[in-house]
C-alpha cells in the first residue's frame, strides 16, 4: 500500500474526507460554509515552504480520488519537564471513504503522519478519538489522558 504526503492539489479530496469524518459525529447543525475556508487553509498550509501541517493519503486503488487521509499540525507551546521544546503534534482529521474501509488505509496514513512528527522533532502527539477510531489509536500506542480538557466558543 502506498501512502504519500498530500500536496495542495489534494485539498478538495481532503475536504471531502473531512466531511465524511465530521458527519459521523451526528450533529444536527450541519452546514457547508466551512468547506471553502478550510480548502483555502489546506492549499496555503500544505504549500508552505516550512509546513507546520501535513496530510498523508492513500489514493483509491482504481483512481479518481483519495481512499483515506490523516491530517495533523505541529504546535509550539511553552516547554515543560516532559517536553522541553514545547513542540506538540495534533492529529485532527483521520478519515476513510466508507467504501474503502477495513483495508488498513487509515492505519498507514496515521503511521506516516507519526513518522513525519518524529522527523519534525515532535515527541508528543495528541488527538481526540471517536469510539470507532480508538482501537486503531490504542494499537499505535496512544493512551487516554487525565487532562481535564475544556472549551469555550468565542
Amino acid at each position: 500500500m502506498n501512502t504519500r504526503q498530500a500536496t495542495p492539489d489534494d485539498a478538495d479530496e481532503l475536504i471531502l474526507l473531512r466531511a465524511v469524518m465530521l458527519r459521523t459525529f451526528g450533529r444536527d447543525d450541519w452546514n457547508d460554509d466551512w468547506r471553502e475556508p478550510a480548502r483555502r487553509s489546506l492549499v496555503r498550509r500544505l504549500g508552505a515552504a516550512e509546513p507546520t501541517l501535513a496530510a498523508f493519503v492513500v489514493d483509491r486503488p482504481e483512481g479518481g480520488g483519495l481512499a483515506a487521509c490523516a491530517v495533523g499540525a505541529v504546535e509550539e507551546r511553552l516547554g515543560n519537564p516532559h517536553n522541553p521544546e514545547g513542540r506538540v503534534g495534533y492529529v485532527f482529521s483521520v478519515s476513510t471513504h466508507p467504501d474503502m474501509r477495513r483495508r488498513g488505509y487509515s492505519r498507514a496514513c496515521v503511521e506516516a503522519l507519526l513518522e513525519w512528527y518524529r522527523d519534525q522533532g515532535v515527541n508528543s502527539v495528541h488527538l481526540t478519538a471517536s469510539p470507532d477510531g480508538e482501537p486503531l489509536y490504542t494499537s499505535l500506542g496512544f493512551t487516554r489522558t487525565l487532562d481535564p480538557a475544556m472549551r469555550v466558543r468565542l
